[in-house]
């Protein structure tokens, strides 16, 4: 019984920032999509 909750702990240590990293990326990659339309509305306004 010690065994499981043993793995059961070390398996949430290792996913929960593996689950943040994830999330991160996903938010850095909605940032840069928006930089780029307002990039491109400002060029269009040149």
């Amino acid at each position: 019984m010690k065994k499981l909750v043993a793995l059961v702990a070390v398996t949430f240590a290792f996913a929960v920032p593996l689950a943040g990293c994830n999330t991160m990326s996903g938010a850095g990659q909605d940032i840069q999509k928006g930089g780029q339309k307002l990039e491109n509305a400002a060029d269009k306004k040149k």
